[in-house]
Order: structure tokens, then sequence, then C-alpha cells
């Protein structure tokens, strides 16, 4: 059985957008030079829990190494 070594940056960039896919309802985290595409009204709670949740993903990933 051969191991594959994922790409910290890559995995961790795969978080982030599935975090900001769930909290924010982002299609992409790429800029697209559109005012209407790229900014969006984003209540603090929500920004709160999306820090949250990213943090506490990055204390168990630490925890699992």
């Amino acid at each position: 059985m051969t191991r594959r070594k994922t790409d910290p940056a890559a995995a961790r960039d795969a978080l982030i957008l599935e975090i900001a896919q769930r909290r924010f309802f982002l299609e992409t985290l790429k800029t697209r030079n559109s005012d209407r595409l790229d900014f969006h009204d984003v209540a603090v709670w929500a920004i709160r829990e999306a820090l949250a949740e990213a943090y506490d993903a990055g204390r168990c990933a630490a925890s699992q190494s």
C-alpha cells in the first residue's frame, strides 16, 4: 500500500474554502474582479464562528502531529 503525501498548503486551502462555503455561502475565495462577487456583507457572529472553527481545526491538526 502506497501512501500519498498531502500538500499541507493545499489541505489548508481546501479546509478554509470549506468553512467559507458552509459559513458564508461563498462559491469561491478567488478574486473575480467584481465588487458584486468579491465583497460580501457578513455578520460579526458568522465571522467569529468561522474563525473559531478554523482555530479548532488547527488545534486538532497540531495534536495529531
